[in-house]
Order: structure tokens, then sequence, then C-alpha cells
């Protein structure tokens, strides 16, 4: 059962679970940036939010996507959008640009330019990442 914070208006998954304080719009992230990174964003969005218990939040940085944790954190950069997820190994393999290891689990990036960087495999490790939490 989620909880929205009465000062943020955030939707988070329990009441006091620790989040940046502050109401951010969207549209403020993507400002000054290729049109391109909305379009790939609002095709991740439409899939993963609609997955059970999925809650999405702005912060001054990026968007997280929590269900009891955050398992997708996606921030818009200058020409890319900087997807970081989790798995239970590591992924070395390409899409993926960056894999370290982070504590029981591996923490992975893949970039994105565009809507064609956009294939199946990609919610396939988001999906992994949502499951493992």
């Amino acid at each position: 059962m989620s909880w929205t914070c009465p000062k943020c208006e955030r939707e988070l998954p329990w009441k006091d679970y620790r989040h940046y304080c502050a109401r951010v719009n969207l549209d403020s992230l993507f400002e000054g940036r290729p049109p391109e990174l909305l379009l790939a964003f609002d095709k991740i969005l439409a899939e993963v939010a609609d997955w059970p218990k999925v809650l999405v939040g702005v912060t001054p940085n990026c968007i997280v996507f929590t269900r009891r944790v955050g398992f997708l954190i996606i921030r818009p950069m200058k020409k890319e959008l900087d997807l970081k997820f989790y798995s239970a190994v590591a992924h070395q393999e390409r899409p993926v640009f960056k894999s370290k290891a982070w504590g029981k689990k591996f923490e992975h990036h893949i970039r994105i330019t565009s809507v064609a960087d956009i294939q199946p495999a990609l919610f396939v490790y988001l999906r992994e990442s949502y499951n493992l939490i």
C-alpha cells in the first residue's frame, strides 16, 4: 500500500520512506535536451509504469521507479538517457554500458539516445531488476 508525502505530494512505497522531498516538474529534466530523449523516456514509462505496484517519482536529476525500493533510475543527460538497474548476475554484454558489483547484486547502466535503441531485450533487463526487489 503506497503513501503520499504531504509536503512534496510524491507517491511512495510506505509512510516515512526516505526520499528527496521537493516538487520537481518532470519536463524540467528534459529542458535543453533533444526531443528524441523524451520520446524514448515516454516509451519506457508506458511499459514499466503498468507493472504491478510500480511508483514513479521525480527528483532534480532523475526519475526513480520503485516497487518496494528503487529498481530503475533514469537520468536524462545532455544527449542520452542513462538507465540504471540491478540484477543477481553480472551482465557484460551489449547494450550494457557499465556493470559493477553492488552488495549482493550488480548495478548496470545502459545508454539510450533514441527510441530506436529501445529493443524488447531492454525490458527483459528491467523486468529482471523489478523481480529482484
